[in-house]
């Protein structure tokens, strides 16, 4: 499928599901020491219920992809949990095993949010059916597994859930069951907004203080996403198509 045609239909998704995933709503008043793991799959609706509320709070997580027909983590699942349905979450932590997004949704909120879950984010019939639709818009992409080596390392990848750029990279990773270090770096301010690093503000622009945007930028010295590294190679880079490009090159079977 053409890259230009699956950012399109990524931005349109995004608008179908209003754009939440984007905003850094309130940053966790928590971050979790050890890392969050959500074993999902990029074309699941309640999946990505999930992601929104991660980015939405500024959390941070290890994905584990498991793709119809996937072999590398679906088994995790089963013998954590019993069942191989998604999305899944463990928090070593806590000890806190869960299923069911709303469930899951309720446990981010309350544990690291320290509040309780908003109420445009309780209307579970509204968001399961605009979620699905969202996926619809995918055309099965981050759907099936495909043939893949497995890197030895986790990769890294910084980006926010409603970013049309960063879906067809999640859309690879899982594909081929390649897990990674997600950094949710949703947008905290107005001047943020904007894409491919052009943004709304007047003047120069300057992230929050203090912010993970600003840590972004101190590394990188860009405010774009998605953005890849891959400690196995050395490798560090921006832009969708090249990201997906490396890989299928560097991972496709």
């Amino acid at each position: 499928m053409n890259h230009l045609f699956k950012v399109a239909m990524a931005t349109a998704a995004s608008t179908l599901r209003g754009w939440q995933g984007m905003v850094v709503t309130e940053p966790a008043a928590v971050q979790p020491e050890k890392p969050l793991k959500l074993y999902e799959f990029e074309s699941c609706p309640y999946c990505r219920l999930v992601r929104e509320t991660l980015t939405e709070l500024a959390l941070d997580a290890d994905i584990y992809p498991c793709p119809k027909g996937g072999e590398r983590f679906r088994s995790e699942v089963l013998e954590l949990g019993g069942k191989a349905q998604f999305p899944f979450l463990v928090d070593d932590n806590t000890g806190a095993n869960l299923y069911e997004s709303a469930d899951i949704i309720e446990y981010l909120y309350t544990t690291y949010g320290k509040r309780s879950v908003p109420l445009r984010v309780k209307a579970a019939l509204p968001q399961a059916v605009s979620s699905l639709a969202n996926s619809a818009l995918g055309l099965g992409a981050g759907t099936k597994v495909r043939a893949s080596k497995k890197p030895e390392q986790m990769l890294t990848l910084y980006g926010f859930e409603a970013s049309p750029f960063c879906r067809p990279v999640r859309e690879v990773l899982c594909e081929l069951e390649i897990p990674y270090h997600l950094i949710n770096l949703g947008k905290e301010q107005f001047a943020d907004m904007g894409v491919n690093g052009v943004h709304a503000a007047v003047g120069e622009y300057n992230p929050v203080k203090g912010g993970k945007r600003e840590q972004f930028m101190a590394k990188t010295n860009k405010m774009m996403v998605p953005y890849l590294e891959d400690p196995n190679t050395g490798k560090a880079m921006f832009e969708s198509k090249a990201i997906v490009e490396y890989l299928l090159e560097t991972y496709g079977g």
